[in-house]
């Protein structure tokens, strides 16, 4: 009988020293970083020009488009961008693309004036929006590509290192928008917002200078994959002229990656996956699209946030993301989502005793900790958990479809946060219980399924 020694932490931690790890983190920080141009950017940017909080939080639902990227995920798996794909490859040519649209938006931001212009800033931030959601079909892709179909451990190491990439994106880039637009405020220039847009763009320059250094595994088995499944299509048609070419391209391209997911889970677990995906991070959606704002009513200043929200969160997100990784890798990914579920909605309960108590740099410092931990444990968990259920042959568009899946909940409900707070006529305290209280339908979803998942391992 053949007796298997567990590895111990230190052989466990090991594997983040795979150089594979680097470039998953850099494609993380690529992914986060436009996050923070319509995030807490474009919060404090209407706030400070007067706007309400329901006005604000309305403004959000341009992240709905991250909800419904995978309705093109499946085009990004098979359509090149002219000449990039040739000199760079099909996935990094998305990328800079996107980024390319990104970076030409913060340039016109920074021409116009958001309280004359609201509908044409809104529009410009949902021009982002979509290249960003676009953006990240490609990322994952990429990502999970970086990583060898059966490499269970590596992928969950993998998730590990582009959280933190993803969070370093994030929050260094929150530290560089807020410090920047506090320290060109405090220089006298009224459009300080706007500067600071231009040195958003000099940071998107640098991520695609970095991007050139991921390497773009050949897409030879997956192709080739793809083109099989298409021959089987063709042939239950019968004939073959112009029309049944483009039904086999249609439906190679769209249907059969979602076939793909119902077959290999079966109907009822597949649902349940998806409803799962949708309720998981909702309260933490709610938190996090008003938390910039609560901080600023409670009396904290930009740099102040920055510091802790921004700065000390980043610290503590790196640090508990790969511990989340390493849980996973000797726990499960199962029992790492229940953890981390029951960790977000504990934490969510510390904004109350902040907003109960008053400003509070200690308390405020306390609740970022915990709840970045939360969030780290969560988001790990979460991006492997996903990351093993995709089939290889349609990487981008069934990652995409789960991913947006959660983000659907994120972004359509937590629109209506803002609204909230008000219809609780500002009683912060009240607001975050109930965020903690989002989180248990999910954790039913996933204790009906959690015997039954067929996961990548």
């Amino acid at each position: 009988m053949e007796i298997q020694k567990k590895q111990t932490l230190s052989e466990t931690f090991s594997i983040y020293f795979d150089i594979r790890m680097l470039k998953i983190l850099l494609l993380g920080a690529i992914s986060g970083f436009p996050w923070v141009i319509i995030g807490s950017s474009l919060s404090l940017w209407l706030k400070e020009d007067g706007l309400s909080r329901s006005t604000i939080g309305w403004a959000g639902l341009i992240f709905t488009v991250y909800a419904f990227n995978y309705l093109w995920a499946p085009i990004i798996d098979r359509i090149k961008i002219p000449w990039l794909t040739n000199k760079v490859g099909h996935r990094r040519g998305w990328i800079i693309s996107m980024q390319a649209i990104i970076l030409v938006s913060l340039v016109f931001w920074s021409l116009i004036n958001p309280t004359a212009n609201l509908a044409l800033v809104i529009s410009v931030g949902l021009i982002i929006a979509i290249a960003s959601a676009t953006q990240d079909i490609t990322v994952d892709a990429l990502r999970i590509e970086q990583i060898g179909e059966h490499e269970g451990k590596s992928m969950q190491a993998g998730a590990a290192m582009a959280v933190v990439g993803w969070w370093t994106g994030y929050k260094l880039g929150g530290v560089v928008a807020l410090n920047a637009a506090e320290f060109f405020q405090k220089a006298g220039f009224e459009n300080y917002w706007q500067i600071t847009f231009l040195v958003l763009g000099i940071v998107i320059i640098v991520c695609n200078i970095g991007l050139l250094f991921v390497n773009e595994p050949q897409p030879i088995s997956r192709t080739e994959s793809q083109r099989q499944n298409d021959k089987i299509i063709e042939s239950k048609l019968g004939t073959s002229n112009l029309l049944t070419k483009v039904i086999v391209l249609i439906t190679g391209t769209v249907i059969s990656p979602i076939i793909s997911f119902f077959k290999k889970n079966g109907f009822n677990i597949a649902i349940a996956i998806l409803g799962f995906v949708f309720l998981f991070k909702i309260g933490e959606a709610f938190l996090g699209r008003m938390s910039v704002i609560f901080y600023k009513e409670i009396g904290f200043t930009k740099s102040d946030i920055a510091l802790y929200s921004k700065g000390l969160g980043w610290i503590t997100t790196v640090i508990f993301t790969l511990i989340g990784g390493l849980f996973a890798i000797r726990s499960g990914v199962i029992k790492a989502m229940f953890v981390s579920g029951i960790l977000m909605a504990s934490t969510n309960l510390l904004f109350s005793l902040l907003a109960w108590s008053g400003k509070s740099e200690l308390l405020f410092a306390i609740a970022v900790i915990f709840d970045d931990m939360a969030a780290a444990f969560a988001t790990v968990a979460f991006v492997a958990f996903i990351s093993m259920l995709v089939d290889r042959t349609y990487t981008a568009t069934q990652y995409a479809l789960l991913a947006s899946i959660g983000t659907a909940g994120r972004t359509t409900l937590a629109a209506s946060s803002g609204a909230l707070v008000d219809w609780l006529n500002g009683d912060w305290g009240i607001f975050f219980i109930i965020t903690a209280i989002m989180v248990i339908p999910s954790l039913i979803f996933l204790y009906m399924i959690k015997d039954k998942l067929k996961l990548n391992d």
